[in-house]
C-alpha cells in the first residue's frame, strides 16, 4: 500500500477561495508534472519547500483547467515523510474535481479516509495518539477542547505512556535476567519488597493518568445537559438564556415545548449540547405524550441533568415525580422565578429527595446563570483546567487500554507479594506492555488501525 502514489480533495466540499489536491507517494512530482504547466522556465520539481505558480492542462486536449499554485514537499521532510504535492487551485467543487480526475488519470490513485495519516504513523512521523490527536484538532468545537489534542499532538500523552512502557522493559529485563541466570553475579538482583515498590509506583502512573479521562471525555466528545422539569418553570426561557439569542418559544402557555430541541453551546471551555425537553407532566394530549416519552429518554441518557424548579408556585407533587425521574443521576436543580418569589424553595426540602447542588435564579433577568455554568463545568471537570501542558485521556480507547494495563500491574504486584514465581509476574508485565502499545500504537493490530483511520476524512 506505502508503495502506491494517493491523491485525494484535502479541502471541505463546497465553495471556497481555495481548493487543495494533495498527492502523496513516490511518484507524486511525476504525477503532477503530466498535468502542471508551470509559468516560466523554472524546473519546479527540482526545488525543496517551494511554491510556483502555473496552470493545471489537460494532457489528453491541452485546455487549461484552472490556475494554480502547486507547493512541493520534499520526503522525508513532509506531512507523510513521502514525496507531497498540493496543487492550490480555486474553491469550486467542479474545478477541484476536474484537477482530481485528471491526477488520478496520471497514475495516482484515490486516498481512503485517513490514508495520509495512516501514512504519517506508518513512516514514524506520528504515533497512535498523535494521529487520532490530528482529527481532534479538526473536530475540536472550543477553545479548551483544542488545547487539550493539541497537547496530545505534540507528543504529551505519547511521552508519559513511553516513560511507563521503558520503566516496565527495564523491569521485565531484571526478571527475566533473574529466571534465565539465578546463578550469576553480575545478574541484578531485584529485592521482591523493591520490585513490588516499582510496580505499585507504575500501576499510580496509570491511574494518575486516568483520572482526567472524564474531562477529557467531554472536551473531546461534549457534555450531553438535559433541562426538565414541569411545564412552564423557565426551560426554554434557560435554553435561550444560555445560547445568548431566542432559540426555543416561549409562552405562557403550558406544554409549548413539545420535542427535544437541541442546540450546543460554549459553557467554561467545555462544548455542551443543550437539551431542552417537553414539560414533563400526565397529559390526554397526543402529540404531548409523545414528547413527554422523549423527555425521559432524553434525561436517561444524558451526562447531566438540570432540574428547573418554580419558585412562584412552590415544590409540588408534579416537581417531586420529576426529581424522582432523574434521582440517582448527575444533576443541577435550579430553582427560578426567585424575583417573583424571594423565598421560593426550601434548599433542603430539594436535598431529602435528590444529591446535587441547588440553585436560585431569575432566568429572565439573567440573575443566577454565571453561578450555574460554573456548577456545570465544575462537576465535569473536578477542578481541573486545561493548558499548554495538560494531559489529558481524552480517547475511550486510550481509557480502556490504561485500565487494562493497571488491572495487569496489579495483577503482577500481587503475585510478587504472595511469593508467586516471577515468571507469572513477567506474564502480566508483558501484557501491560501490550496494553500501553496499543495506545501509541507498537502493538496496534491491523484491523485497529483500519476502525481509527476509517474516521478521519478522505483528503487527511
Amino acid at each position: 500500500m506505502l508503495h502506491d502514489t494517493i491523491a485525494a480533495v484535502a479541502t471541505p466540499p463546497g465553495e471556497g477561495g481555495i481548493g487543495i489536491i494533495r498527492i502523496s507517494g513516490p511518484d507524486a512530482l511525476d504525477v503532477a508534472g503530466r498535468v502542471f504547466r508551470p509559468a516560466g522556465e523554472r524546473e519546479w520539481r527540482a526545488g525543496r519547500f517551494q511554491m510556483y505558480y502555473g496552470h493545471v492542462v489537460d494532457p489528453g486536449t491541452g485546455e487549461t483547467v484552472d490556475e494554480v499554485l502547486v507547493s512541493v514537499m520534499r520526503a522525508p521532510k513532509s506531512y507523510t515523510r513521502e514525496d507531497v504535492v498540493e496543487i492550490n487551485g480555486h474553491g469550486g467543487v467542479l474545478a477541484l474535481q476536474r484537477i482530481l480526475k485528471l491526477v488520478l488519470g496520471c497514475g495516482a490513485r484515490l486516498a481512503t479516509p485517513g490514508e495520509f495519516t495512516r501514512r504519517a504513523f506508518l513512516n514514524g512521523r506520528l504515533d497512535l495518539v498523535q494521529a487520532e490527536a490530528v482529527l481532534d484538532v479538526i473536530r475540536a468545537r472550543t477553545g479548551s477542547g483544542l488545547q487539550v489534542a493539541l497537547s496530545q499532538l505534540r507528543g504529551a500523552l505519547s511521552d508519559r505512556i513511553g516513560a511507563v512502557r521503558e520503566s516496565l522493559w527495564q523491569v521485565l529485563a531484571e526478571i527475566e535476567a533473574s529466571i534465565d541466570f539465578p546463578d550469576e553475579d553480575d545478574v541484578p538482583k531485584t529485592g521482591l519488597a523493591l520490585l513490588a515498590d516499582r510496580l505499585a509506583a507504575l500501576e499510580d502512573e496509570c491511574a494518575k493518568l486516568l483520572e482526567g479521562a472524564e474531562a477529557g471525555r467531554v472536551y473531546r466528545e461534549g457534555l450531553g445537559v438535559a433541562i426538565v422539569g414541569k411545564p412552564n418553570v423557565g426551560k426554554s426561557s434557560l435554553l435561550n438564556a444560555l445560547l445568548r439569542e431566542k432559540r426555543a418559544i416561549v409562552t405562557d402557555i403550558p406544554g409549548t415545548t413539545r420535542d427535544v430541541i437541541e442546540e450546543t453551546v460554549n459553557i467554561r471551555g467545555l462544548p455542551v449540547r443543550l437539551l431542552d425537553t417537553a414539560g414533563l407532566r400526565e397529559t390526554t394530549d397526543t402529540v404531548e405524550r409523545l414528547g413527554v416519552a422523549r423527555t425521559r429518554d432524553t434525561a436517561a441518557g444524558a451526562d447531566l441533568v438540570v432540574v428547573v424548579l418554580d419558585a412562584a408556585t412552590g415544590l409540588d407533587d408534579e416537581d417531586r415525580r420529576v426529581l424522582a425521574l432523574v434521582r440517582g443521576k448527575p444533576l443541577v436543580v435550579l430553582v427560578n422565578k426567585v424575583d417573583l418569589a424571594p423565598a421560593g424553595i426550601d434548599p433542603e426540602a430539594v436535598r431529602a429527595l435528590v444529591d446535587g447542588p441547588v440553585l436560585k435564579a431569575a432566568v429572565t433577568e439573567g440573575r443566577g446563570l454565571a453561578e450555574l455554568e460554573e456548577t456545570m463545568a465544575g462537576l465535569v471537570l473536578g477542578g481541573r483546567v486545561t493548558g499548554q501542558h495538560t494531559v489529558l485521556i481524552s480517547n475511550v480507547r486510550h481509557q480502556h487500554a490504561l485500565e487494562q494495563a493497571g488491572r495487569h500491574l496489579a495483577e503482577a504486584g500481587s503475585a510478587v507479594a504472595l511469593g508467586m514465581p516471577l515468571e507469572m509476574a513477567a506474564i502480566d508485565i508483558r501484557n501491560a506492555l501490550e496494553a500501553l502499545g496499543a495506545i501509541t500504537g507498537e502493538t496496534a493490530a491491523e484491523d485497529l488501525l483500519d476502525r481509527i483511520f476509517s474516521n478521519f476524512c478522505i483528503g487527511k
